[in-house]
């Protein structure tokens, strides 16, 4: 499967995976961190949460603008981890007596996050060139990078905070993780030169008769196409990152709290399940491609939505079974079971989606139009600390019935331009 890739993909590869051990750890404790040792409120945890993912996924957009027509990828992506590694310090050195370290160091991971993962996006995006088919299959590849990552990360919070009772020791191991990362993506900096490129300039014209406006009216309507898509997925990414905030407040109080099983712990599930089926749903998408009955990638996206939505069902059941009542008595398959749900909306999702930008963006607009994308999990990320805001405030089941209504209502919408999202789906 593997060999008819390019084979700069690895470096990559792990660079991602290294950069996403640090910001999971990060994920996986930054709620925890917020209300065991700053001592802060569900409302006030909601409002830096959300702000923070925000950050991450609305920076994008300048970031993509930095690589398209100033830095170039590669000189993006180093800065990128740099502000990261630092930020992680400004977090390792914050404590409830000094927050000023802390709220420093968000902002820079944040910056950092941004103008760091749309050029690696687009970077995998130029891999594939010349081998548009392959395409769909590279961006699964790359983000089990991601998720390799995503899934070491949650078990190393879970060791640290256990063998040494401290958020703070996790934080220096991710700054060290964003090196680690830096010099991974060195080591193919000159491989990476050929498809490290800006956008092209705009074509001087002397004459009206020397080109026509017909790319330039379907360049539009390339455009007008992902941005239906990045309203649609602004819903997702509301129920998706509650990941680390609402699931995770259920499991540090309504989940019975094993030694090896803590509530930072439950963010390995999710990776693990995208790393064990990913490989299956690549060779199920390959068998079905050769026999030319592979859904569109529209299609992926909308059944993302609807199992996502089957997600936060299962959520509602669990509140309504006992989770209402803020006791540690649930049991543990609850959250497992809705992260296996989770995971299977996430592989049709958000790689997916990434592989359709890359698609269907006009090639000078396609790191504005990858920040787009990041953008739109700005939103979404966003609204999921504003909805989390409301954990305690609501009924648990109430909760994720409201999430599973945004879910529903993203689908229908998915349905509805199915047609146009098609067009330039390839």
């Amino acid at each position: 499967m593997l060999k008819k890739h390019p084979k700069t993909l690895a470096f990559i590869f792990f660079a991602e995976m290294w950069e996403r051990i640090g910001f999971y750890t990060l994920l996986a404790i930054l709620v925890l961190y917020m209300d065991k040792v700053l001592g802060w409120s569900d409302s006030r945890k909601g409002d830096i949460y959300g702000l923070f993912l925000g950050l991450c996924y609305f920076v994008p957009l300048l970031g993509g603008w930095i690589g398209d027509r100033w830095l170039g990828r590669r000189l993006t992506i180093k800065i990128g981890a740099v502000l990261m590694a630092l930020g992680y310090v400004g977090l390792a050195l914050s404590s409830a007596a000094q927050t000023t370290t802390f709220f420093l160091g968000l902002f820079l991971i944040g910056a950092g996050t941004g103008i760091f993962k749309v050029n690696m996006a687009v970077l995998v995006g130029n891999l594939y060139a010349g081998k548009p088919e392959l395409k769909d299959a590279g961006f699964n590849i790359y983000y089990m990078g991601v998720n390799i990552g995503a899934a070491i990360a949650p078990l190393l919070a879970t060791y640290v905070s256990a063998a040494y009772g401290s958020y703070n020791i996790s934080f220096w191991i991710c700054g060290a993780g964003l090196l680690v990362a830096l010099v991974i993506f060195q080591g193919g900096n000159k491989r990476l030169a050929p498809v490290d490129f800006k956008a092209a300039p705009k074509p001087t014209v002397s004459a009206p008769e020397s080109r026509s406006v017909a790319p330039f009216r379907e360049d539009g309507q390339r455009v007008a196409t992902l941005v239906i898509l990045f309203f649609c997925v602004i819903l997702f990414w509301v129920a998706f990152y509650q990941n680390a905030f609402g699931l995770t407040l259920f499991a540090e109080r309504s989940t019975r709290v094993f030694s090896w099983l803590r509530p930072e712990t439950y963010q390995f599930f999710e990776p693990f399940f995208i790393l064990a089926l990913t490989p299956l749903l690549l060779m199920l998408f390959g068998r079905l491609q050769a026999a030319g009955r592979e859904p569109s990638t529209p299609v992926k996206i909308f059944l993302g939505m609807l199992i996502m939505a089957v997600s936060m069902i299962v959520m509602v059941f669990a509140s309504l079974a006992g989770g209402n009542r803020d006791l540690p008595i649930m049991s543990p398959a609850w959250l497992i079971g809705t992260y296996f749900f989770v995971t299977l909306a996430e592989i049709l999702i958000s790689p997916m989606g990434q592989s359709f930008v890359s698609k269907v963006a006009p090639p000078r607009l396609a790191g504005l139009m990858m920040g787009g994308w990041f953008a739109a999990t700005a939103a979404g990320s966003y609204g999921s600390g504003l909805l989390g805001k409301s954990y305690s405030a609501l009924p648990h089941h109430a909760f994720f019935l409201i999430l599973t209504g945004l879910l529903g209502l993203a689908a229908v919408m998915v349905l509805l331009f199915l047609k146009k999202l098609r067009r330039f789906a390839g």
